[in-house]
């Protein structure tokens, strides 16, 4: 009996079919061991020993596989043909070692195949190999790197700045480029210029038009024309003249097909084409490339997707060349195969390039097998890796000159239409910021409109009516901010981080709300605008772009074997130690002022009427400032604490009422409470529009009360405001019990109190005026707690128990729930397409982390530790790590992400 070990239960269920009875496929479920999430798990005075755990997840694959393995002749690791699938099979081997469950009578060998097919699964098994070590050094830097950096930065930012989450060696960069772009926009000065249209016609009454490029016998550039004024003269002139052709520039171009698809070119195009994220568009691909039904066969329908090669293996080429002809005819096909190279430094040219793993699935042929998302991304890789090997496009252009009769004019006409489709009769590649380019383009260079545009024909001296002229006013655009599809291809050409992390990162940046999507681009928020500012001006040279590929060639150079891992790590650990120690005496008042002087052009722009922006608005003799707290940061006054006055950091207006779209949030004064005396003011805080009664002291809080989610905030007068501090109100006494029943206003909404019940007041039931009458009516309800929640999908039965596994959606929205198990559904995934196979990872992650009930896994509660196997990388020794996990226990766990 042979044991095969892959990563996902959907590959070992259709490898299982190819390799018959005499083999048992075993899953791992991605990695069964990581370095535990608290110091001390990365040494660097140990030459960089590593302390390895296993969770209650790990420890249940790893005992799955120890137990077959027992009785096996052979130990077959079949994990994904990338680096971070040869780390998962040096873990899986290093665990079973551990364990002394692998006997020296078990051969051990390593397979990788790009696509899973029969074919492909069969070459792959007749081929096997060792585990490349060199891979594995390599993943233990990556590992090592991203560690030190998180738990060593992370640290630093919640001491330093109240309400950050976490930084990471490549996440920090991808939100410098962010955040770079915006300072960019915002610095960016708009310049006016003007351009002018010609309407033309031959004699033939033939219309087209042309633009202006020579004026006064002058070339104009893209600024000539400046003003109105200047653009008028200019048609004045032109209106004033006669003309006639005075050159036709007649010429064909060829337009060469794309290259096949690599992991961030698919997520690009998936982006631009499809609209799907990067992380929905790796989910789906994962689906397609781990197997599919089809007519009760499961075969992967395309080949391995986290790849950075270009290669095409000979006989896929020849597949199609081969649909090529029959498709759409020989005229389409090239003289020979095109071979692509791709031209980042550090590729890895021995993978594949994402394809079709058989051209004659067509994709009308197997739609009816997918899922929409599926079938929409399994045609764009299919229609992209054909298009790569057809003939190239042929375009006749044509570019006329007519001229005024005294030569001091000049205005060209562009056309150009496709002779020969070629590759475009499949595929034509969309590109980002399509409008931003064509606002900033030079005034006599080839528009994209010029596409397809048929001019008539003219001969040199022919004579041209003039009819309408028309003077277009431009302005120039600053750089756009980047889309998912943009700020990939950004890293990608900067060789910041891998293929298989382009999404992660994506991910990481706005669950941490750094980032935002708006309009399917991305604004930082103002949180990661000041944790970068933070990190640029103290770590400036770690979260720089060229310090961080320069990096990932070192590693590469581990990967390839010309350089030692843990050089690499004692080069980077010296200097980045030094830099950590230098910030130790950092007093957060030196952060704040430092923070402050550098986005005071964010936070407080200059104002048109040339007032101080940072005069504050209630006092009129404060200065405005950041300031910190214990949730994160905002703007407050200088003279606090005689001056409370407070706004958010994404409040950035100036004037305005309370509440008002884009408003300076300054208290308003409605009144004094005839009790008291005291003023009654409407305010904002960190967590939005609030009444206070009074000012307080030191000594003493002055009484708020948080508005009514029905309540805006122009809408409070003083009596509103009133009735809001008197919360809780007294309805009078039940009629059955003689207690009060009290109506008041909670962190869950509003309620009604009667002795020590609370029940929640139904939608549409109004806090400030419920009677008696209605609220013993709501009192006498059943008390059935929460309604039981109806599941929107059920994806299958747990393999540890075969209890359902249920998608439902919450109050904070979708999530995957199992026996009393509950995880949150990212973001990036559908409810209505995640599979059983993507929520497993999710809730044994859940369960890992103390989330959920009694764990099936542990056999005890997982609100607990869970039972963790701790072993060491190369040269650890092994009694001198209790006590460092002993001393780490206590210290806050830092996020810690590539």
């Amino acid at each position: 009996m042979k044991v095969v070990v892959v990563e996902s239960p959907a590959k070992a269920k259709t490898i299982n079919k190819y390799l018959g009875k005499n083999y048992i496929v075993l899953a791992s479920y991605g990695h069964v061991r990581d370095l535990p999430p608290h110091d001390g798990s990365v040494r660097p005075d140990e030459n960089f020993a590593m302390d390895w755990e296993m969770e209650s997840r790990g420890l249940q694959r790893v005992s799955e596989i120890a137990k077959a393995v027992k009785g096996a002749d052979e130990l077959i690791l079949a994990t994904d043909p990338d680096r971070e699938g040869e780390a998962i099979s040096w873990h899986v081997l290093e665990a079973l070692k551990e364990k002394k469950t692998l006997l020296k009578s078990v051969a051990v060998s390593r397979v990788v195949f790009n696509e899973v097919t029969k074919a492909a699964v069969d070459k792959a098994f007749a081929n096997p190999r060792q585990i490349n070590q060199e891979l594995v050094d390599a993943y233990l830097a990556r590992r090592a790197l991203d560690y030190l950096v998180g738990f060593t930065l992370s640290p630093i930012l919640w001491r330093k700045l109240p309400g950050s989450k976490s930084a990471g060696r490549v996440q920090s960069v991808a939100l410098r480029l962010i955040c770079d772009r915006e300072d960019e926009i915002e610095s960016f000065k708009t310049t006016e210029y003007w351009t002018v249209g010609v309407e033309l016609a031959t004699l033939r009454k033939e219309k087209f038009t042309a633009r202006l490029t020579q004026l006064g016998g002058q070339k104009l550039d893209k600024f000539s024309l400046k003003t109105a004024a200047e653009a008028e003269a200019a048609k004045i002139a032109i209106e004033a003249q006669t003309y006639s052709v005075a050159a036709v520039e007649p010429k064909q171009t060829k337009k060469n097909p794309y290259p096949p698809f690599m992991t961030s070119t698919l997520q690009q195009e998936a982006s631009r084409k499809l609209g799907y994220t990067a992380s929905r568009t790796m989910q789906i691909a994962q689906k397609l490339y781990e197997g599919i039904e089809l007519s009760g066969e499961t075969v992967g329908l395309i080949t391995y997707m986290r790849t950075d090669g270009l290669y095409m293996a000979p006989e896929a080429i020849e597949q199609a060349r081969q649909t090529i002809v029959t498709e759409f005819g020989r005229e389409y096909l090239p003289a020979s195969p095109r071979l692509y190279k791709s031209k980042q430094k550090n590729a890895q040219e021995a993978h594949e390039a994402i394809r079709p793993t058989d051209f004659s699935k067509k994709p009308e042929m197997v739609a009816k097998y997918l899922s929409q998302e599926q079938a929409r991304l399994y045609e764009l890789i299919w229609k992209r890796s054909l298009a790569c090997q057809m003939e190239s496009a042929i375009l006749d252009q044509v570019a006329v000159d007519i001229d005024s009769k005294d030569g001091l004019i000049r205005l060209r006409a562009n056309g150009s239409v496709v002779k020969f489709a070629g590759f475009m009769a499949v595929y034509r590649e969309d590109s980002d910021d399509q409008a931003g380019s064509k606002n900033n383009s030079a005034s006599d260079g080839d528009s994209d409109d010029d596409q397809g545009r048929i001019l008539p024909a003219m001969a040199k001296g022919e004579a041209i009516e003039r009819k309408l002229v028309t003077p277009e006013q431009h302005f120039t655009q600053p750089p756009p901010r980047f889309t998912e599809a943009s700020l990939v291809k950004q890293m990608e050409e900067l060789g910041i981080g891998r293929p298989s992390t382009y999404a992660s990162i994506i991910d990481v940046l706005q669950n941490r709300n750094y980032v935002r999507l708006d309009n399917k681009r991305f604004i930082p928020e103002d949180r990661g605008r000041v944790v970068t500012v933070f990190l640029t001006e103290y770590f400036g040279k770690y979260i720089d772009s060229g310090f961080t590929a320069g990096l990932e060639e070192e590693l590469d150079d581990v990967s390839g074997g010309r350089l030692d891992w843990h050089e690499v790590l004692r080069k980077f650990w010296n200097d980045f130690s030094v830099q950590i120690g230098e910030t130790k005496n950092l007093t957060i008042t030196q952060v704040i002022d430092r923070l402050d002087e550098v986005l005071a052009p964010h936070f407080f722009p200059a104002r048109e009427d040339g007032t101080d922006a940072r005069l504050c608005p209630s006092c009129k003799a404060g200065r405005l400032g950041l300031k910190l707290g214990k949730t994160g940061g905002f703007i407050g006054c200088s003279t606090y604490p005689e001056c409370r006055y407070t706004r958010a950091f994404s409040d950035h207006s100036d004037d305005g009422e309370p509440g008002s779209a884009g408003g300076v949030f300054e208290p308003k004064n409605l009144g004094s409470d005839p009790k008291t005396g005291m003023e009654v003011t409407l305010r904002k805080g960190p967590f939005g529009i609030y009444v206070q009664l009074g000012e307080g002291d030191k000594t003493n809080k002055p009484k708020r009360a948080s508005l009514l989610k029905t309540q805006e905030p122009g809408q409070i007068d003083l009596v509103a405001a009133l009735n809001l501090l008197a919360l809780p109100r007294e309805i009078g006494k039940h009629p059955e019990t003689g207690e009060m029943i009290l109506a008041g206003l909670g962190r869950f909404g509003p309620y009604l109190k009667h002795g020590s019940s609370y029940t929640s007041l139904p939608a549409g039931e109004d806090l400030m005026t419920i009677g008696m009458n209605r609220a013993v009516d709501i009192l006498a309800q059943p008390k059935t707690g929460r309604a039981k929640a109806v599941a929107l999908r059920q994806l299958g039965p747990h393999p540890s128990d075969q209890k359902p596994v249920e998608v439902f959606n919450g109050r904070y929205g979708p999530y995957i729930a199992w026996n009393k198990v509950f995880a949150t559904l990212p973001k990036s995934v559908s409810p209505e397409e995640v599979t059983i196979e993507e929520a497993l990872p999710l809730l044994e992650a859940k369960l890992a982390a103390g989330g959920g009930g009694k764990s099936k896994f542990s056999g005890r509660k997982s609100t607990k530790t869970s039972p963790v196997k701790k072993t060491a990388a190369k040269g650890t020794k092994l009694g001198q790590k209790a006590s460092a996990a002993k001393k780490a226990s206590t210290k806050k766990v830092a996020g810690v992400v590539e």
